[in-house]
């Protein structure tokens, strides 16, 4: 006898409960996971999907009640997001109930809510016309869409080519054919600026959910799909799982953003995810960046992806900006300790005489923890993994993969510098810096700070646009995508903070902000210029980045993956336990290890185990080994054999 676990009702309950039914024998070669059924449930017969199929159950059989039918011809949204939990489930070692929370909306009590068209301007404009790059990229798509093998699209080009105008000439097609789209923008991206675009095409084709909606509002935005009163959604990665009847276009903007990785269980990649309801739905699915993730690119390159170019800059007159990169280790033998090097200074006291605008961004990836030298550019690194070492309490520098660990020095161990020490500017002693030097100068400063409340983001953004300020100075989130026309000069302070963050990804990350820094330069006909402060100038990431060549970057970084073992090159895995009680921690993850070890019977390389980098969160501890290995199966059977183990807490990450 079998027994199914099922779902009911899930567009009206909360999705945390199954229910336990036989399995007519003659339904078992019909039922699989996912599948959806009719039920009895109390006086009532009622729809519902199988979460679960096992042999035995923990209630007398005696009690429990067959399941009636099998809807084998229901095909609604809620069986293709149930596939996709599976798949979920499957692929990121969640339970199933953690994915059905993921891809199906909650109902929750909706409070009246402003409408999106009184935030924004909508009205019907007329497509934008495109030129023959754009336009051959459209057709090209559209043209490995329709055949009966197509493959996800990888739209790679350079900043500033009009990759937005591609995106909404793919999606007034699909609308045009009856069918629906969705566009990922990673959340720091869900400007004004870049909503506003689509809402004056589209108008109230176009729902929009971000993280500051109500669970309410959002499932009524999530209900206005399911009854087709829209067409389009826009969000971060949660409007992936808008329940359309007949998508046919999926877009992720940015798709190298790491905001498209969940830091929750299940902890998934809406890209993989894009990808895989692009295949339930059968619809396309495009993958747009000008920096492409080097595994997103490596599977192109195994033409399991099609990839489409934009080589130039869209707008008549603009190219790509003069980039210099400022060596800052030169600057302190000439006895300049200050954050500006004379040439960038020079260079905002030009561009505030022409009134032009200038950006400054405070690469601050890695501010915490790692040291590097002034003098000689050189961080100290673990001597087993290539990655930084991390400063502790105590003066300790400390490997978070492999757990090396070595005294602070008082001197470079390189080349004997005294100069030798974490870094310790913020915007804030940035913002006081340049109002110092600049006093004639008007400055917005835009941080976790500055942008707290609601909308404040968006305004900074704005005023920046409207040329109500001359420097505009940030972090990571202003050069996300925005179009600044009258930005001529863009200061890249602490170029290399990024190569420091102790992760095997720290050059991929480095270029990719870089690249995208430079780019919100010379974006219209006046010449745009980019200097790059740096004490790592030789670095590959560095000069790909000045250079605007992906290729020689990636081709760069993949001899160092392939060096190491690292993904794309081959599989990693993550194993982190965790209990309140640190000695419990201590042996499940020892267990966990030992395991681990003799599953693998001397293949592959395991790492560890180490506390993690913070080793005490919320009272609860926490301890990881990692484990390298060719074969990205392998490492998924090991996964589900270690969640069946008992013991501690467990989280299992694998890239």
């Amino acid at each position: 006898m079998k027994f199914a676990g099922v779902i009911v009702d899930i567009s009206h309950k909360d999705v945390d409960k199954s229910y336990t039914y036989i399995i007519p024998e003659e339904m078992c070669s019909d039922i699989e996971i996912g599948t959806p059924v009719t039920v009895p449930f109390g006086r009532r017969r009622i729809s519902g999907f199988v979460t679960e199929i096992t042999d035995t159950t923990d209630v007398s059989p005696e009690k429990l009640k067959p399941i009636e039918a099998v809807n084998a011809k229901e095909a609604s949204i809620e069986h293709q997001l149930m596939q996709l939990a599976v798949w979920m489930k499957d692929t990121y070692g969640c339970t199933m109930n953690q994915a059905l929370k993921t891809v199906l909306p909650v109902k929750k009590k909706v409070k009246a809510r402003t409408k999106a068209e009184d935030v924004l301007p909508f009205g019907k404009e007329p497509p934008k016309i495109l030129n023959g790059e754009q336009l051959a990229a459209v057709n090209g798509i559209l043209q490995e869409f329709g055949r009966p093998d197509r493959r996800p699209a990888v739209l790679f080009g350079v900043t500033g080519s009009g990759k937005t105008e591609v995106y909404m000439e793919l999606m007034r097609r699909t609308l045009d054919a009856g069918r629906q789209a969705i566009l990922l923008i990673p959340e720091i991206s869900l400007t004004y600026q870049n909503l506003s675009r689509f809402t004056k095409v589209f108008g109230e084709q176009v729902g929009i959910v971000h993280s500051k909606l109500s669970a309410g509002e959002k499932y009524e935005c999530f209900e206005q799909a399911r009854k087709g009163e829209i067409s389009v959604m826009i969000g971060p990665r949660s409007a992936l799982f808008a329940p359309f009847s007949d998508l046919g276009l999926i877009i992720v903007d940015e798709e190298h953003d790491g905001a498209y990785l969940s830091d929750s269980v299940p902890r998934y990649s809406a890209v993989d995810a894009a990808v895989k309801r692009g295949e339930l739905a059968g619809a396309g699915v495009v993958l747009g960046s000008a920096t492409p993730s080097v595994r997103t690119f490596h599977t192109a390159m195994d033409r399991k992806y099609a990839v489409f170019l934009l080589k130039h800059r869209a707008a008549a007159g603009s190219s790509l900006p003069h980039v210099d990169i400022i060596d800052m280790r030169e600057e302190l033998k000439d006895g300049n300790k200050g954050m500006f090097s004379r040439k960038l200074e020079a260079g905002i006291r030009q561009r505030l005489a022409e009134k032009e605008q200038i950006m400054l961004f405070l690469n601050r990836r890695g501010y915490s923890g790692s040291i590097s030298c002034r003098s000689c550019g050189k961080v100290i690194k673990c001597p087993h993994c290539d990655v930084s070492l991390t400063s502790h309490r105590g003066n300790i520098l400390k490997c978070h993969y492999c757990g090396f660990t070595m005294n602070m020095p008082d001197r470079c161990p390189s080349c004997g510098s005294p100069y030798i020490a974490g870094f310790g500017a913020g915007t804030q002693k940035i913002e006081s810096l340049v109002k110092k030097k600049f006093p004639e100068a008007r400055v917005l400063r835009m941080d976790m700070d500055t942008t707290a409340r609601k909308n404040a983001h968006e305004k900074l953004l704005r005023a920046f646009g409207e040329g109500k300020a001359d420097i505009l100075i940030g972090t990571q989130m202003i050069v996300k995508g925005h179009d600044f026309p009258n930005v001529t000069l863009m200061g890249i302070l602490a170029a290399d903070l990024s190569l420091n963050v102790s992760s095997y990804t720290a050059a991929e990350r480095t270029f990719q902000l870089l690249t995208q820094a430079a780019g919100r330069a010379g974006r219209a006909g006046s010449a745009g210029e980019v200097m790059i402060q740096t004490y790592s100038p030789d670095h590959y990431a560095v000069t790909a980045a000045a250079a605007q060549d992906y290729l020689s970057f990636y081709k760069q970084e993949l001899v160092y993956r392939k060096l190491l073992s690292y993904p794309p090159a081959g599989a990693m895995m993550n194993v982190v336990a965790m209990d309140e009680q640190e000695d419990a921690a201590e042996a499940g993850i020892k267990a966990f290890y030992e395991f681990s070890v003799s599953f693998l019977a001397g293949k592959g390389t395991v790492i560890g185990p180490v506390d993690t980098g913070v080793s005490k969160i919320k009272d609860i501890y926490r301890k990881q080994f990692i484990i390298k290995h060719p074969d990205r199966k392998i490492l998924l059977e090991l996964r589900d054999r270690i969640q069946l183990l008992p013991g501690c807490l467990r989280q299992i990450d694998i890239t």
